[in-house]
């Protein structure tokens, strides 16, 4: 009811007036920019412009900048406590206002709601995770000689910056920002321009916390932005989630200025159906894993192979598929929202058609599908594809959309072959019920993160999102450890304190406090 509320109070608004131009964020204020650059921002399910984003002006970036590494003096100056607290705070108010994110997701991205409540809890546990610093951020010591100790030292960066997709608009800057200040750096973030309003909300969550002025800052904007947050000699380290053409620009841009740059990439991940498996499980998991938010995930299950007898389970698949119910994001009981934009449709729809042209076969096709509540919206229905080729565009190129590619494999060792030729490593899935099927899959696979009977592997925040060869430029993974060390730089320090020159005091009889 809440999140239906929300549309109505926009609609509303956008009846009466011109859409809400939203805020960025700079030394702990929001403010309207002077930019004269304005993107429309559309819900997808009904191309009603809902805010319009600004493309920051240079000014306010370098304000932004400049508000960052003011901030970066005393925030980096506090201890661990103190900076875990924050955290502590900032996962309560994530968790209090979950559907009011999660609404605004829906609106802006058009995933259906229970999947955007989704999108907020797993960056939650990243938040969660981040409050474990005083463990996560702790050096080592080792005494090396006579009254001589050489211990190191996890000290944050700088400034640094965050660009986030559309896809994830609350998990991906929560991969981000809460690493990044937990650790004592500060940021300046830039959301999609298609999806800003979550990103912005968490900020203002984020200072509600505890977090101080210009710790972080929102600014908005495309390429312009990009370059600068590249370019900007304060700025030590950029986080970047995206595709190919973007993450590849920004690694090279960045590290050409010596920033530490981690870029997520592309994906073509891989399912293997053994004919041992579980069948219900399986399926049921490849169709989630394919067509849950409409096919948009790095983390996607968009090409899958049956080994052997496995290919007798094609027919139920596609009945399952079928079954899948596509519909606005806020409406009850959808499966399948939208896509982001008409041009992702188009470019998901061209796919396909230059995929039959060259001999794939659908099987269940979802092309010009209308949605009778919403007929402007920017849908594609699951579709399948079978008779596919390595060399076909549905193979090649990341569709990001709810189309699935079914391919056939003699064996598990073709399947292997055929993965690990593939330029992409962010993540594949076996099924199967034998357990030395399963070893032999994910110690000879050469991608980041497995799953064995699970379509979407990402792990939990302790661990690290481990992406591999074509799918991350950089070579130092997000959250978890590896997010530490990324937002981290160490120092070494070798000390010598005499014994000789120890002097006795009095006892302390009070408890000690840190703060």
């Amino acid at each position: 009811m809440m999140a239906m509320s929300q549309r109505r109070t926009l609609a509303s608004a956008a009846a009466t007036g011109a859409p809400t131009k939203i805020k960025s964020l700079v030394n702990g204020e929001l403010f309207e920019s002077a930019s004269t650059q304005w993107i429309p921002v559309h819900d997808p399910a009904t191309q009603e412009v809902v805010s319009l984003v600004p493309e920051s002006t240079p000014e306010e970036l370098e304000a932004a900048t400049r508000s960052a590494s003011e901030a970066f003096k005393s925030w980096s100056k506090t201890s661990v406590l103190t900076r875990q607290q924050v955290m502590f705070n900032l996962a309560a108010l994530v968790r209090r206002d979950t559907d009011k994110i999660a609404a605004m997701i829906t609106r802006e991205q058009g995933k259906t709601l229970p999947d955007a409540r989704g999108d907020v809890f797993r960056g939650l546990q990243v938040v969660e995770h981040a409050a474990s610093m005083p463990t996560l951020q702790m050096g080592e010591h080792l005494p090396v000689g006579t009254d001589i100790d050489t211990y190191t030292i996890r000290a944050p960066l700088g400034v640094t910056a965050g660009i986030a997709p559309f896809n994830f608009p609350a998990m991906i800057p929560l991969w981000m920002f809460p690493m990044a200040t937990a650790v004592g750096n500060t940021m300046v973030f830039k959301p999609s321009e298609r999806v800003p309003s979550a990103a912005l909300h968490l900020a203002a969550l984020a200072q509600e916390a505890g977090l101080p002025k210009g710790a972080l800052n929102i600014v908005h904007g495309t390429h312009n932005t990009v370059n600068y947050l590249c370019d900007a000699p304060a700025i030590r380290a950029i986080s970047f989630v995206g595709g190919d053409r973007a993450g590849k620009h920004i690694f090279a841009r960045g590290t050409a200025n010596g920033k530490r740059v981690q870029a997520n990439l592309g994906a073509k991940n891989h399912g293997v159906v053994l004919p041992d498996c579980n069948v219900n499980t399986t399926l049921n998991s490849i169709v989630g894993a394919a067509f849950g938010a409409a096919g948009q995930r790095c983390m996607a299950l968009p090409a899958v192979l049956f080994v052997g007898a496995a290919e007798k389970l094609i027919p139920e698949l596609i009945e399952r598929t079928k079954a899948l119910k596509v519909n606005g994001g806020f409406e009850e009981n959808t499966d399948v929202g939208p896509m982001i934009s008409p041009q992702a449709v188009a470019r998901a729809e061209k796919i396909i058609a230059d995929s039959v042209a060259m001999g794939a076969k659908v099987v269940l096709d979802g092309r010009g599908l209308k949605v009778p509540k919403y007929p402007k919206g920017n849908f594609l229905g699951p579709t399948i594809l079978t008779n596919v080729t390595t060399d076909m565009p549905c193979y090649k190129e990341e569709i990001f959309g709810p189309v699935l590619i079914t391919m056939r494999s003699e064996s598990l060792e073709d399947a292997i072959e055929l993965i690990n030729a593939n330029p992409y490593g962010n993540g594949t899935a076996v099924f199967t019920n034998s357990g030395s099927a399963a070893r032999k899959f994910s110690m000879d696979i050469d991608v980041g993160q497995i799953g064995i009977n699970l379509g979407i592997p990402v792990p939990i925040p302790s661990f690290a999102f481990t992406g591999s060869r074509g799918s991350i430029a950089g070579d130092i993974n997000f959250y978890g450890k590896s997010g530490v060390q990324f937002f981290t730089q160490i120092k070494t320090v070798t000390a010598s304190w005499k014994s000789e020159d120890a002097v006795g005091s009095k006892a302390a009889v009070v408890m000690p406090t840190l703060k």
